[in-house]
């Protein structure tokens, strides 16, 4: 069984990720059908309970690609790159008991997860780096989440062409899960404006469009459904699956 949900997920994964917004196949209704179960069968059955690969240092990438979007050139952003990100504030907020802000020095004071793993681009390929940041389950220890608290919402400091914002979701599970981190370092270095600095969401377990780059506020909601596109995500408004396990 498991076998065949690897099978199925990856299937999944290849043609949801992989295939552009245009492609004939993504049009298809019986083909997103398919990816829909598969998904579902991966968040429910794999779900939050496995834990990525660790590596060593020596298979560390040495050079990690900047894949993606360029890096953001608003004057808010470039403001803060120009001051090596002294006066960036990170907000969390939304349905929490104890809305919280906190500046790159409280954050490094509380990072505490360090691990080397494999990034996976779902253009296909991947490349392994050290991340160093604060465990997502550590923040919201201290926000806590009320009741009707169902996702994470992160908005990022990018935008594309037309002045959408991008932004990302998990929910509350994949949020606990002990590998996922807000990260502030990659390769023992702070991260930077190129790779997603100055704090970037990491989620080895599932693929990187999940990982939202320049996180500029983090906000707890019930649902994600009347947000922007109502799909969880820039990338899965576009056609893009919401649970990208691997």
């Amino acid at each position: 069984m498991n076998r065949k949900l690897f099978v199925a997920t990856s299937f999944a994964a290849a043609l949801g990720g992989c295939a552009k917004i245009t492609n004939a196949l993504n049009d298809a209704p019986q083909v997103h059908s398919a990816l829909k179960v598969a998904e579902d069968l991966n968040h429910a059955v794999i779900g939050t309970h496995g834990r990525a690969k660790l590596y060593a240092e020596s298979d560390i990438t040495r050079v990690f690609p900047t894949n993606g979007d360029d890096t953001p050139s608003s004057p808010e952003y470039q403001q803060l790159v120009r001051g090596r990100f002294a006066g960036y504030r990170l907000a969390i907020g939304g349905l929490v008991e104890r809305p919280q802000t906190f500046d790159i020095a409280a954050l490094r004071a509380i990072a505490n997860l360090e691990e080397i793993t494999r990034h996976d681009c779902v253009e296909g390929w991947s490349v392994v780096g050290k991340w160093r940041g604060v465990p997502l389950a550590d923040m919201l220890g201290v926000v806590r989440p009320k009741r009707d608290a169902r996702y994470v919402m992160f908005y990022s400091f990018d935008r594309d062409s037309g002045g959408q914002q991008f932004y990302g979701s998990i929910d509350l599970a994949q949020a606990a899960h002990p590998q996922t981190q807000l990260a502030l370092d990659l390769n023992g270095k702070p991260i930077d404006a190129d790779h997603g600095g100055p704090v970037r969401l990491r989620i080895p377990t599932q693929l990187a469009y999940k990982s939202t780059k320049w996180v500029q506020r983090i906000e707890l909601a019930s649902t994600f459904q009347p947000i922007f596109g109502g799909k969880g995500g820039y990338w899965e408004d576009q056609g893009y699956e919401w649970y990208a396990g691997i």
